[in-house]
């Protein structure tokens, strides 16, 4: 029994890896490596939320910051891409250490709101310095892979988006295993007595803020080099912010494979309205509306739902005291 159910994930990496020659066409591979980057972000994002409950709609900025970070080391400086990726990704991480000081000062209403504030105040730096970004033009970024055709990139990025992926699963399992992590569990429990008891609830929310930036960032300096285009618009973006908590939330933000569940629900029906509806005020009324309904129904997410036995790896489950006596010790 244990063999066969260490197997499944084995068979389910190998079939992730396969996938680009399992589908018929191109469109079916660009599909699924939006899905993939949008499962990594996800699972990135539940490092913060899924641990401390703290829910921010303001992630879409990092991944803003990490895709122009790298477009603009490249453009700007001629960069190797693999470099600037990196380099990008660590500017972001440091500066997000700055912003989660400030920011995990507050809690609840407040702590959203402070998030959709910093989307929206690196959308008008970015739009305002013409000189360095484009503005409202946006950046061209050349692509990595110049021999390649378009189909050809989208399975190399499929597989890049897929390790990026697999080190923010081993990052959540290993966090959810740690000292760290239990802490992390005090805080979203109860903060106050977390912080009596001596756990250093500020280091810890900044430190969760920040790793969970760095994977972000990492998507977006990918999707610079996938794409090629940056629209400031989109990709800073509350709708992206939005797609990984709800992705997050319907899978099961307990569950080390909740985000990822909800990736391969969330992404490619969002990708469906798109074609189906375009850019209008019903596509984005439509994700805000299914966000809602999730929050409201079903917030302990599918896996808590289908089985009570967990579905993988997932949070432990003891109480709020347990938790905090095991950190305190």
């Amino acid at each position: 029994m244990r063999i066969a159910s260490r197997g499944i994930p084995l068979l389910v990496a190998c079939l992730a890896l396969a996938y680009p020659w399992l589908v018929p066409n191109y469109y079916l591979v660009y599909a699924g490596a939006l899905t993939v980057m949008y499962a990594a972000m996800s699972t990135s994002w539940n490092l913060l939320g899924g641990f401390t409950g703290y829910v921010s709609l303001g992630h879409s900025a990092f991944f803003g910051l990490g895709a122009y970070g790298t477009g603009l080391l490249i453009v700007r400086l001629g960069v190797p891409w693999v470099a600037a990726l990196l380099v990008s990704a660590v500017a972001v991480t440091v500066f997000a250490v700055f912003v989660g000081v400030a920011a995990v000062r507050v809690r609840g209403a407040s702590f959203v709101i402070v998030s959709i504030a910093l989307v929206s105040m690196m959308n008008l730096v970015v739009q305002g310095w013409r000189s360095l970004t484009g503005g409202s033009t946006g950046l061209q970024v050349p692509s990595p892979f110049p021999d390649l055709h378009r189909g050809q990139t989208h399975i190399v990025f499929f597989h890049l988006f897929l390790a990026l992926l697999g080190l923010a699963l081993l990052s959540w399992w290993y966090v959810s295993r740690s000292r760290f992590g239990a802490g992390l569990r005090a805080i979203r429990e109860d903060e106050d007595k977390a912080e009596s008891l001596g756990v250093p609830t500020g280091a810890y929310k900044v430190t969760a803020f920040a790793l969970s930036a760095l994977f972000v960032s990492l998507a977006g300096g990918l999707y610079a080099v996938w794409f090629g285009s940056l629209d400031p618009i989109f990709v800073f973006s509350i709708l992206i912010s939005s797609y990984m908590v709800l992705m997050s939330l319907l899978g099961g933000v307990r569950h080390l494979f909740g985000p990822l569940l909800g990736a391969l629900i969330v992404a490619p029906a969002g990708e469906y309205f798109l074609i189906a509806l375009g850019e209008t005020q019903i596509h984005l009324t439509a994700t805000g509306l299914v966000l809602v309904l999730v929050v409201l129904f079903m917030p302990d997410g599918i896996l808590a739902r289908l089985t009570r036995r967990r579905a993988g790896p997932s949070i432990p489950d003891e109480t709020a005291e347990q938790r905090l006596q095991g950190v305190a010790r």
